[in-house]
């Protein structure tokens, strides 16, 4: 299994202290630091996923499930007739975020903010948050990774003017969290609350 670099500081210290304790015959703590250590490397992996060939398509960024599927606010700037879709990602999901479309990263916004529930509707707004545009031809998608109660850490590791294709890894945040998809108007919707998505497979939208 393949596993984040991101992850392996907080792994590699959880393991040995874990082996220390165990080594100073102290099992019953050292017990469930290894297993959370062990938790930790499962949370981190970065399974290897290959997009769906169809240009056409708009997929997941993100593994969890749809929570809401609503009109984009009337401010967005996707205009009018965009929708959101927002995805929660608890702590069991993949939290490796890719790419919704190939073409060109426009835009890379990061808002510090607090640490709301993720599911809370106003984590959206309110929270710390990285908002990403990219741009293919006439179609534009933006993403937002959203930081939950636990997520501390929103990692993007690509700048305005890169090039990205349609599943490729772009970053990751830690701990559970929530990415919301902004689809303009000429996409149509896939998805729909309750779904389940995969990122990088699960298709969002299609674009006429």
């Amino acid at each position: 299994m393949s596993i984040a670099r991101e992850g392996w500081p907080f792994i590699g210290t959880l393991l040995v202290v874990g082996l220390a304790l165990a080594l100073f015959r102290l099992p019953w703590i050292a017990a469930p630091i290894l297993l959370l250590g062990l938790f930790t490397a499962y949370f981190f992996r970065d399974p290897e996923r290959t997009a769906p060939p169809d240009p056409r398509l708009v997929l997941s960024p993100a593994d969890g499930k749809v929570i809401l599927v609503v009109p984009a606010p009337a401010d967005h700037s996707l205009g009018p007739g965009a929708t959101q879709v927002s995805i929660f990602l608890s702590v069991f999901d993949v939290h490796i975020n890719r790419a919704p479309i190939g073409g060109r990263v426009t835009r890379v916004q990061y808002h510090a903010g607090e640490f709301l529930p993720a599911w809370d509707d106003k984590a959206s707004l309110r929270n710390e948050q990285n908002a990403v545009t990219v741009e293919d031809g006439g179609t534009a998608v933006e993403f937002k990774q959203i930081a939950g109660l636990i997520a501390r850490r929103i990692v993007f590791k690509k700048r305005e003017g890169d090039a990205v294709t349609a599943g490729e890894r772009v970053g990751m945040i830690k701990f559970g969290s929530r990415v919301d998809v902004f689809l303009p108007a000429s996409v149509k919707v896939r998805v729909q609350k309750g779904d389940r998505v995969r990122g990088g497979l699960s298709v969002l939208g299609e674009r006429s």
